[in-house]
């Protein structure tokens, strides 16, 4: 009982540092927020704030997870919502760009945290990567097996698609200066490659080629 009451103990103050450091980036930027600052801003000494985390890259490395769950939990609801696999794919990620576009608009200092973690390829930002190709892959497995969406690799599919919606999804990649077409456009173009759409007309190569066909084209 003790070991978990230690355990619960160690997860709040842990949580209590991260609170601390979540104020502080958005205040100040992570760039300027020290150890010391940090300590200060949840009541307790520089060498009480070591015990948990050995860094103040690893306080950091903790605010991005934090800010990425929020990302993932958003993606996660969206894709269980009703509908075709392609309505899903947009609700998806139009979560995931409309809170990455929250928060450059109103926490332009936290978004430059965690558009950092993305652009040095943290491995906090990594595994969220990991985490989002396989909600999008299960997407387009289950669209591909009711018929809505085209054969082929699923993994590849997935890949494909997050590359044409990277200006959209990468924190690196958003800011207010890009000029691009809107995210329903971009959407748009790409569930057009994803939709299957099979043939309804037979070819008869050997009709068309033959002399009769030729004359009368």
């Amino acid at each position: 009982m003790q070991e978990r009451i230690s355990q619960a103990g160690s997860l709040c103050i842990r949580q209590r540092i991260v609170q601390a450091a979540i104020r502080l980036h958005r205040q100040i930027g992570f760039k300027k927020t020290t150890v010391a600052d940090i300590a200060r801003g949840a009541a307790m000494s520089p060498a009480n704030v070591y015990r948990f985390f050995p860094s103040k890259q690893a306080i950091e490395e903790a605010v991005v997870t934090d800010l990425f769950e929020q990302v993932t939990a958003a993606a996660t609801l969206a894709a269980l919502l009703s509908g075709s696999a392609l309505e899903r794919l947009t609700a998806t990620l139009s979560a995931i760009s409309q809170l990455h576009e929250h928060r450059l608009e109103n926490d332009s200092k936290l978004h430059e945290l965690v558009a950092t973690a993305a652009r040095e390829n943290w491995a906090v930002a990594l595994s969220y990567a990991d985490r989002i190709r396989g909600l999008v892959r299960t997407i387009i497995t289950g669209g591909q097996a009711s018929g809505e969406l085209r054969p082929g690799s699923p993994m590849a599919m997935t890949c494909c698609l997050l590359e044409a919606m990277d200006g959209y999804l990468n924190p690196s990649r958003i800011n207010k200066a890009t000029v691009r077409p809107t995210f329903d456009e971009m959407m748009d173009f790409c569930a057009s490659a994803l939709h299957h759409v099979p043939w309804v007309q037979s070819i008869d190569l050997a009709a068309d080629l033959s002399p009769q066909a030729v004359a009368q084209g």
